[in-house]
């Protein structure tokens, strides 16, 4: 379900929301899109379009509606009492996503603050059938807003527990980096839209084996691995880190600071674009908005236009390397298909002239003359 508020990036085909429901292992058999200067109190698409919503689902057999903006608790309450069935918004299908990808033991500390976060404010949906009830002379609660209360509490106590234990990862990233910093490393981080193909291309480059596939969310924990320049004779930090997409919950956004970090402490940041898709440029400014708001948008940027295998020979450039203006800046960009290979050595001499001229000193301990190439 799409409600077009009007703003700019209204996806009318619902084509995200599809693939984020079938990265979460769920099946899309319909979908309804409307227009709405504002969203409904009740139930944020009003009473007729709520009736339209129940009647398809019940001719396609839905057992669950997904909207692809956030609605509130109370709206969210609302529309499963009017429908009958389940509804859940983007941001709970998200953070699904990311409890059944989370591998690492950050990750999954990230995951869990961020969902209980978002459930402590759906308490009162969650235990409905322990709602407060009335009763005889005194009587002025009942046992649901007991249940609802421990059950908050419960939660605050987890939150809690989870900020601690994520703190105490977050001195040892910091730890490891000042250790990076003191042999003067070179740290390279991907950012990108989900699905742009950056594992892939980390892949391809530091010859790894982390999980790369065509779905949303591939990669949730940060990887990273030496990459050595051969133009150059130095080795490099690389580093794999979680794609971003419109509309990332806050929650997330707050809960990975430890693993967007290491955007935020790189020396350079190559910025992975999938150049085949229609809405590549909305999806770079979607990138550039979580950067300002990680405060990593001062770090100097290449533009990888990756996935050249896939654009039309009549929109292909002519040139591998060129140059594009983002936000007023004159950035390098590169053509790729990190699946096929083509473009990657010259991404690795555009690298190397970056390292080159940021670190001119020659023979540091982080830089050794003898490397296997991809360790």
């Amino acid at each position: 379900m799409g409600v077009d508020f009007g703003l700019p990036h209204f996806d009318a085909e619902l084509q995200e929301l599809g693939l984020l429901a079938q990265t979460a292992g769920l099946t899309p058999v319909g979908k309804v899109v409307c227009k709405r200067r504002a969203p409904d109190a009740a139930l944020f698409v009003g009473s007729g379009k709520a009736d339209e919503i129940k009647l398809l689902a019940a001719q396609t057999g839905a057992q669950e509606i997904l909207f692809d903006q956030s609605i509130s608790p109370g709206q969210q309450r609302n529309l499963e009492q009017h429908l009958e069935l389940p509804v859940n918004d983007r941001t709970y299908l998200i953070l699904d996503i990311f409890s059944q990808r989370a591998r690492s033991h950050e990750g999954k500390l990230q995951v869990e603050l961020a969902r209980l976060q978002y459930l402590s404010t759906r308490l009162v949906r969650r235990w409905s059938h322990l709602e407060r009830q009335s009763g005889g002379i005194g009587m002025r609660g009942g046992p649901g807003e007991t249940q609802i209360e421990l059950d908050r509490r419960m939660i605050g106590e987890s939150i809690k527990r989870i900020k601690e234990r994520l703190r105490k990862v977050q001195r040892q990233r910091s730890t490891q980096r000042r250790q990076r910093e003191r042999r003067e490393a070179f740290a390279i981080s991907l950012v990108g839209y989900t699905n742009a193909g950056k594992s892939t291309l980390f892949n391809t480059l530091v010859k790894a084996r982390a999980y790369a596939a065509d779905q949303l969310f591939a990669t949730l924990d940060t990887t990273t691995r030496q990459l050595y320049l051969g133009d150059s004779g130095r080795t490099v930090s690389l580093s794999d880190t979680v794609g971003f997409i419109r509309d990332l919950p806050h929650g997330l956004i707050d809960a990975f600071q430890a693993t967007l970090q290491e955007a935020v402490d790189a020396d350079l940041l190559l910025h992975v674009v999938d150049f085949s898709s229609p809405n590549y440029r909305e999806q770079m400014a979607e990138v550039q908005r979580v950067l300002h708001e990680i405060e990593a948008d001062k770090i100097p940027q290449i533009l990888v236009f990756n996935k050249l295998d896939q654009v039309p020979d009549d929109v292909r450039p002519l040139r591998l390397q060129d140059s594009y203006e983002l936000e007023g800046v004159l950035t390098p960009r590169v053509f790729t298909s990190a699946r096929q290979g083509l473009g990657i050595d010259t991404l690795r001499q555009l690298l190397s002239q970056q390292v080159v001229a940021a670190r001119p000193a020659v023979g540091s301990p982080y830089f050794p003359q003898d490397h296997e190439a991809g360790v």
